[in-house]
């Protein structure tokens, strides 16, 4: 019969995946997402509530920095190009130096808190009071100093209360000046000890009793802090324009800060560029103080000469030979201060090493040589880049050797540049010394007195020309340092700033997928690990032979489910198996079915009495063998005697009449198991067992055997010789996967035929696949969103179940 049984398609070993399958056992636990979802927004919720937020700000500069083209032209070299301009400029904006100068304009030296017990939140620029550190005074950096109001002018200072804001605020240490702590104080009233001294002033209204905590900090931990906390980096890969970030935990604050920073390096760019005109304003007052001094001696002697000698008209008594003896001279005196500057360059840069910062320009003398001009002021730009980088960086940095080798390369060709100038210089020297010697002779030929006033005059002339010459040259240098404006501009000042931790829409996304994914994941581990078959389509995946019927589960207290409560939807299942079973064997005058499972537990015992009753409600004469000589349930189920049974007939101690009892239902008998035997294995095997089939297949229409679990003992494989349709009872969450590898293997191997599938105790557990039937016969009910439907009444006791029951059923199904 088991080569004509013809398999529904579905029931074929390959079937395609049920997502709708999947969808729905895992959504049926959507109050369990629910409620793990709520859980974990609620901690992020929390977690924001007590974390101090932390924000970044922003601010933009642009750096100009053009080399000099006169100095490409002279050399061909590489040495001159831009030595990573940009990449030192990000250094110094994170130097110490810079970082002490931006915090003189913001005076962060004290930070103000509000007092809370949730999480840190200071009061920048809004605290209502003000407290004056005297930094002359020896002062110890402290941590948390509380004041409470305790009068209208008063308040007194002590440690904050231990809470949630002491164990995750930053500045949750305290205070150990003792001088202070717990003493009562005067708004505007100096306080001192001798580890601080400072003055707290109230800007605004305070009411008794309010509360309030303050930081002193020292301005070296400022420093330090900050030029570490600020960040620099190109805005882009191709432009100029660096972008100075810093994270804060007040916008305002930081905001001041990256301000003050930028201010600072524009008025350092600028000092820079005014240092030049200060060492060129330097270097001419000296000069005017030695000219200003002969002037003023010459200008005597002349006055003093005309006076003794009563000579009033000079120029027209010496006629233009004097004039062309003056003009010589003013050259001369020119190619000599040239002559000055030159040597005074010259030993200035062989003195140096390194350090050409304070050189003066050449442009700024009066010199014009273009060559001799852009080299010094390319020498001077690397100086001062030189210097700038040492204040972040030691004289061992690639940067700064390579810098001093381009200023060793660029000091030589000056070097040779003002060699050929005082050549040059000298020559014309020459040249014009002979010119004034021929004046001189021709000037000789004057009266006695006329000659020394001409010498008197023309010493005057020299020292007069001179000095106007450097006054010229001081208010040129004068105007050319105030016109001087920084390189450097500010493109975006820092304005607001973005909130960088915590990321609220990224935790709350977080907590959303964990809270989803985390009971997901255990629910699909719990299954991962369950061995236990749990639902319809699982068990058609793990059985190997055709599944018949599905039993539906029952809260009642009795074992004749189908005999006492026919209306109910387990009844309903016996009588759907009964209809499938009418189908099978049908040529058979005589029904015998064996009815076994893979383990005791299953429900063989109730499977056999209830399919039995429902057989005998449709007007079959049926009877009930018990056959499982070890574990006899049967007499206890139906409340009898077990006294006298199959086993008591097996050995000739009761007679056939004397084992069948029956029941208080029409057509319903059943023989007990008897009393256990000592070898119910050979007993079976007694020819008395086939004579007493062949007695009941006359008396009975159908013949239900009641027999031992395969998996566990051997005689069921011999009972199946009497049997025309076997049922093989999986019990839901309770049989194993392992334990249907036996039954599988007898089946594929064709060890056993005729065998079909019941699947026993389905709980309503909202899986629509839980319960449907699909074999010969159907199971006309189904189970739908938690409860059996059907043509007969729902379960009372079923439906009065609480959500807490029903939930855990979900965990058991």
């Amino acid at each position: 019969m088991r080569e004509g049984f013809d398999i529904p398609k579905f029931e074929e070993e390959d079937q395609p995946v049920d997502i709708k399958y999947y969808l729905i056992k895992y959504l049926r636990f959507w109050p369990i997402y629910l409620i793990s979802m709520m859980v974990f927004l609620a901690g992020v919720f929390m977690y924001h509530r007590y974390t101090v937020e932390k924000y970044e700000v922003r601010g933009s500069m642009l750096i100009n920095a053009a080399p000099s083209p006169e100095v490409r032209i002279l050399d061909r070299s590489n040495i001159f190009e831009n030595p990573g301009t940009l990449e030192n400029d990000m250094l110094v904006f994170t130097s110490k130096n810079l970082a002490a100068k931006a915090l003189e304009k913001v005076h962060f030296d004290v930070s103000y808190f509000a007092y809370t017990k949730i999480k840190e939140i200071e009061l920048y620029q809004k605290s209502p009071i003000k407290v004056d550190v005297d930094w002359d005074h020896a002062q110890q950096e402290h941590g948390l100093i509380s004041l409470t109001v305790v009068g209208e002018d008063t308040f007194t200072l002590g440690t904050p209360d231990h809470g949630i804001f002491n164990c995750f605020s930053s500045q949750k240490s305290i205070s150990n000046d003792t001088g202070i702590l717990g003493k009562t104080f005067r708004f505007e009233e100096v306080i001192a000890s001798p580890k601080t001294k400072f003055v707290v002033n109230k800007v605004a209204s305070m009411k008794v009793g309010e509360k309030l905590s303050f930081v002193i900090h020292s301005p070296s931990s400022l420093v330090d802090y900050y030029s570490n906390a600020i960040a620099v980096r190109p805005q882009n890969n191709y432009g100029s324009v660096l972008q100075v970030t810093l994270r804060t935990k007040v916008v305002e604050k930081g905001r001041d800060y990256v301000n003050a920073l930028m201010n600072a390096y524009m008025e350092h760019d600028l000092e820079k560029k005014n240092q030049i005109a200060e060492n060129t304003l330097k270097f001419i007052e000296e000069q005017m103080y030695v000219v200003e001094d002969s002037l003023k001696l010459a200008e005597r002697r002349m006055l003093n000469f005309k006076v003794d000698h009563k000579m009033l008209d000079v120029d027209s008594e010496y006629g233009g030979v004097l004039t062309k003896i003056q003009r010589l001279e003013e050259k001369l005196q020119e190619m000599v201060f040239e002559l000055e500057y030159y040597k005074s360059l010259e030993a200035y840069l062989a003195e140096r090493d390194g350090d050409f910062s304070e050189t003066i320009a050449p442009s700024m003398m009066g010199i014009t040589d273009a060559s001799l001009n852009s080299m010094t002021q390319q020498l001077m730009t690397f100086s001062m880049e030189r210097k700038r980088m040492l204040s972040v960086v030691n004289e061992n940095h690639p940067d700064v050797e390579k810098l001093d080798e381009q200023i060793a390369r660029l000091r030589e060709n000056i070097f040779e540049n003002i060699k050929n100038l005082v050549a040059n210089t000298e020559k014309k020297k020459q040249e014009a010394e002979k010119k004034l010697a021929t004046y001189d002779r021709e000037f000789s030929r004057l009266p006695k007195a006329e000659s020394n006033f001409a010498n008197i005059f023309r010493e005057f002339k020299l020292r007069e020309n001179l000095y106007n010459y450097l006054l010229e040259k001081r208010a040129e240098v004068g105007i050319a340092k105030a016109s001087n404006v920084s390189d450097i501009s500010v493109v975006d000042y820092a304005k607001k700033g973005s909130l960088i931790f915590p990321k609220k829409a990224n935790n709350y996304g977080m907590a959303l997928a964990i809270g989803l994914l985390l009971p997901l994941g255990l629910i699909l581990f719990y299954d991962f690990v369950n061995d236990k078959i749990v639902d319809q389509v699982q068990l058609k995946g793990a059985l190997r032979m055709p599944l018949l019927g599905t039993i539906g589960y029952s809260e009642k207290k009795t074992n004749m489910l189908v005999a006492e409560y026919p209306k109910t939807i387990a009844s309903e299942s016996f009588r759907s198996l009964r209809s499938a079973l009418f189908y099978i064997a049908s040529d058979k005058k005589c029904k015998r079915i064996l009815v076994t499972s893979s383990v005791s537990g299953e429900g063989k015992t109730f499977v056999s009495l209830n399919l039995a009753a429902a057989m005998a409600l449709s007007g079959k004469k049926t009877c009930v063998l018990g056959m499982d000589l070890r574990k006899p349930r049967i007499a206890q189920y139906v409340g009898v005697s077990n006294k006298s049974g199959l086993s008591s007939y097996l050995v000739g101690k009761s007679s056939k009449e004397a084992i069948i009892h029956e029941t208080d239902h029409d057509n319903l008998y059943f023989i007990p198991s008897g009393p256990v035997p000592p070898n119910p294995s050979e007993l079976l095997l007694k020819p008395q067992l086939s004579e007493l089939m062949n007695v009941l297949e006359k008396e009975f229409e159908v013949i239900i055997l009641d027999t031992p679990p395969l998996a566990l003992v051997s005689e069921t494989k011999d009972l199946l010789r009497f049997s025309d349709v076997n049922l093989y009872i999986v019990r839901q969450d309770y049989t194993q996967k392992k334990y249907l590898l036996m039954i599988n293997d007898l089946f594929d191997n064709g060890q056993v035929d005729n065998f079909y599938g019941v699947f026993n105790a389905v709980k309503a557990d909202g899986n629509d696949f839980g319960g449907y039937n699909y074999g010969y016969g159907y199971n006309y009910s189904f189970i739908k969103k938690g409860h059996y439907s059907g043509y007969y009444d729902d379960d009372p006791e079923h439906s009065q179940k609480g959500w807490m029951g029903r939930m855990l059923d979900k965990f058991r199904s």
